[in-house]
């Protein structure tokens, strides 16, 4: 068997590889992108403290988005679809899953 596609995100200047078919690493690396963008926004307001914190936040804020973008799709840039981003969420969720268990052991 093959070794899947890797790709590695840079996320609040922590390195994370991440599985993905290579015909999805574009949508991936500009979701990370924005990802970073929104997570180093919410850091450095300073209202929120902790990587795990700061990273539920952001899944809030995008989620958010997302929901008021499909009740209101001229007033919110939708992503390329609903699905790639529902992918890249479990992604980033196993990514975070790993950092706490290497943060507990």
């Amino acid at each position: 068997m093959s070794q899947p596609h890797t790709v590695t995100v840079k996320i609040l200047d922590k390195d994370y590889q991440v599985a993905c078919p290579e015909d999805q690493e574009a949508e991936l690396l500009v979701s990370a992108k924005y990802l970073d963008k929104q997570m180093r926004g919410i850091r450095d307001s300073g209202k929120v403290i902790g990587l795990e914190r700061i990273a539920v936040m952001a899944a809030l804020n995008i989620s958010h988005e997302l929901l008021r973008a499909s009740e209101e799709p001229e007033m919110v840039e939708l992503p390329p679809s609903v699905e790639s981003v529902q992918r890249i969420n479990r992604k980033l969720d196993d990514a975070l899953y790993q950092l706490r268990q290497l943060e507990i052991g």
